[in-house]
């Protein structure tokens, strides 16, 4: 108990680390982990280890909003989220955005948990079926998106660009500089698509003086948001194939990210926080990974599932406890210069996608900030630009060679 302790402190602090450092994921530190934590399993064992890694992955879910908020800088997980949380943050309340953040992570634990146990034991027999219907599910919340948009047309030609570009950086991929890992490439994919876009065209103004007055979201909603976005992590978590952005894709549909924007980050929270605990189950159940943290750990000894359950409990107080006091220190950003924050910003994500993903990141990162630039002029929502992800998944669900 004392080692797995241990572990789950040592997780706390990584998953903090990667949580507030834009381009850096679990996954990264959990490959670092394994790489380098030889001499840490040797003293308190691989299942601190694993314990460490499965905490840090669950701080990290907490903690990545907020580079989101205040910076404008996605991930693979925020790559939604970070539109309407940044919006708040432009009108002086970024704080209440990261909060609601926060509620979603914690509520989705609370759900998540039982539901975990009741998927390892209802699940398992009906995975053939599962596997087959994911392309017909997200075929579906496509023609969705795209017929109940403005206008329909360039709602379909953002979409399928888009979704040509996450084939074309997905099936090359193996031309990235893989750095940190083979999914080096959504940093230049995503934040070309969702993060550039916003900051070439912001206002130059200072960041507005944030202030926090209490959250205005009703208990009701916070509780039914955070529980679709529960079911949606259910989703994207148990089914091969999915993930979080494809979560975030699904939420639009029922939420929507301009219709409801606290609601909005408050699902596509618990979602992230929920796709860890029913991946961890999946793992267990099926023996399949749904993450690069979760693919580290499968070479390790690992402690029950009980045990790692109460591991990502522990940390997600922690993470949550955490993001609350990060939050509130959010009042110092108001003496930035918004000009020199937004070109810093964009300074920083070019560095890491040449970093991380090298000149064919580059490549990536500069078509994506085209495709990017063309909802707002064309007057449909940026959620059709997930087609980068939705499309290679479709593909991969329909067995299209080479995905």
């Amino acid at each position: 108990m004392l080692a797995l302790a241990v572990g789950t402190l040592l997780g706390v602090a990584l998953g903090a680390l990667s949580g507030l450092a834009p381009g850096i994921h679990a996954n990264t530190l959990a490959s670092a982990l394994l790489a380098t934590g030889a001499g840490f399993a040797a003293v308190l064992g691989e299942e601190a280890l694993a314990a460490a890694m499965f905490a840090a992955l669950i701080t990290h879910s907490f903690l990545d909003n907020i580079p989101s908020t205040f910076l404008g800088v996605p991930e693979a997980e925020t790559a939604l989220s970070v539109l309407p949380a940044h919006a708040l943050c432009l009108e002086g309340r970024g704080e209440e955005a990261v909060r609601c953040s926060a509620l979603g992570s914690a509520l989705a634990m609370v759900f998540a948990v039982p539901l975990s146990l009741a998927c390892v034991i209802l699940l398992p027999p009906l995975q053939p079926a599962l596997d087959w219907a994911i392309g017909i599910l997200l075929v579906a919340v496509v023609g969705y998106l795209v017929l109940s948009d403005d206008s329909p047309p360039w709602a379909f030609a953002v979409f399928a660009v888009s979704g040509a570009l996450g084939l074309f950086a997905l099936r090359y991929g193996f031309l990235a500089w893989h750095t940190l890992g083979a999914d080096a490439i959504f940093l230049p994919l995503l934040s070309g698509l969702f993060g550039l876009p916003i900051l070439l065209t912001a206002s130059h103004a200072r960041v507005p003086e944030q202030h926090f007055s209490g959250i205005s979201i009703p208990t009701a909603v916070l509780a039914r948001h955070s529980l679709l976005g529960t079911f949606a992590g259910l989703l994207v978590g148990w089914l091969p194939g999915l993930s979080n952005a494809t979560a975030n894709g699904l939420l639009d549909a029922a939420v929507g990210y301009d219709r409801d924007r606290r609601g909005f980050i408050v699902a596509t929270s618990a979602a992230n926080t929920a796709n860890s605990f029913i991946g961890l189950a999946a793992f267990f159940a099926l023996g399949r990974t749904r993450n690069g943290v979760l693919a580290a750990m499968a070479g390790l000894t690992l402690p029950s599932m009980p045990a790692l359950m109460a591991v990502g409990l522990a940390a997600a107080v922690a993470g949550f406890l955490l993001t609350i006091r990060l939050a509130s220190s959010a009042r110092h950003l108001a003496r930035i210069e918004g000009r020199l924050l937004n070109l810093a910003v964009v300074g920083l994500l070019v560095l890491l996608s040449a970093i991380l993903a090298g000149p064919f990141g580059l490549l990536v990162l500069g078509l994506a900030t085209a495709v990017g630039l063309v909802p707002p002029l064309a007057n449909v929502r940026r959620v059709h630009a997930m087609g980068a992800i939705m499309l290679p998944v479709m593909a991969w669900s329909f067995g299209v060679p080479g995905f």
